[in-house]
């Protein structure tokens, strides 16, 4: 089996980090590791490059992280921190010469046909995205003959998926796991759980909860993701998080 990397395209909340017009400590802060993109992850599994997700930055994701292919891109959900940057995947038509494989619930492909009704019309404006879109639900699934193991979520009511890829699983945009989809999450090296500040919050979980989760999961290493401002800087919030468990940050790289 070849070795699964992940790479962290984005780390912030839906409103990124620094956030537009907030001059706290973490806004204000110049270690880069404070400055947070919306989260996208990059994975690399099995001879496949997997993207898990496409928000508002992705086509500086893309050049930031010098990716000139994919094969498919996974959402997880439908909210626009996570499906916003569609449209640019025609650069990807365009230097390949085919549709994008985007896999997604029926909800998720639903929102996309009202958010992108250009791109699903029979006769397409010239230069329109191509994709090809794949219903998905929370059984494993093939991509090019490769599993992938989704988990099921909930981000407050609605529906989402995390998915998991070899020793890696990532879950984002979650305040419940039901008990039943912890058995995916066994025997991990990597487990990336979402987290936007202290205290509980109406659709993702808290750190209290993100750690509870974590040790519950029990991987090797644990990572806090789509963090938001008003969780500390970096290193204040490293030093704060026990044994196994640390702050991801954009451009982190997993093996």
């Amino acid at each position: 089996m070849s070795k699964t990397q992940l790479t962290f395209l984005g780390t912030g909340t839906s409103q990124g980090v620094p956030m537009i017009g907030c001059g706290c400590e973490v806004c204000k802060s110049t270690d880069p590791r404070d400055k947070r993109l919306r989260s996208s992850v990059l994975v690399e599994h099995e001879g496949l490059r997997i993207l898990v997700d496409a928000g508002p930055d992705f086509r500086y994701q893309m050049l930031r992280a010098g990716v000139s292919s994919l094969d498919a891109i996974l959402l997880t959900h439908n909210h626009k921190d996570h499906t916003g940057g569609l449209d640019d995947i025609r650069a990807f038509n365009y230097l390949e010469k085919k549709a994008t494989q985007i896999y997604c619930e029926k909800y998720v492909e639903e929102s996309l046909r009202k958010e992108y009704s250009y791109a699903f019309e029979e006769i397409r404006y010239p230069g329109a995205p191509e994709w090809d879109v794949h219903i998905i639900d929370d059984k494993p699934f093939t991509v090019n003959g490769v599993e992938i193991i989704p988990i099921r979520g909930r981000h407050f009511k609605l529906p989402v998926l995390g998915y998991r890829f070899g020793n890696i699983a990532y879950c984002t945009d979650m305040n419940h796991i039901p008990d039943e989809e912890y058995e995916k999450l066994q025997n991990l090296d990597h487990f990336i759980i979402n987290c936007v500040r202290r205290g509980r919050h109406i659709s993702h979980y808290s750190l209290e909860q993100a750690i509870e989760v974590a040790q519950k999961v029990g991987a090797k290493h644990s990572w806090l993701t789509h963090l938001s401002h008003q969780l500390p800087c970096y290193e204040d919030l490293k030093k704060e998080l026990p044994e196994g468990i640390l702050p991801a940050f954009d451009g982190l790289v997993l093996d």
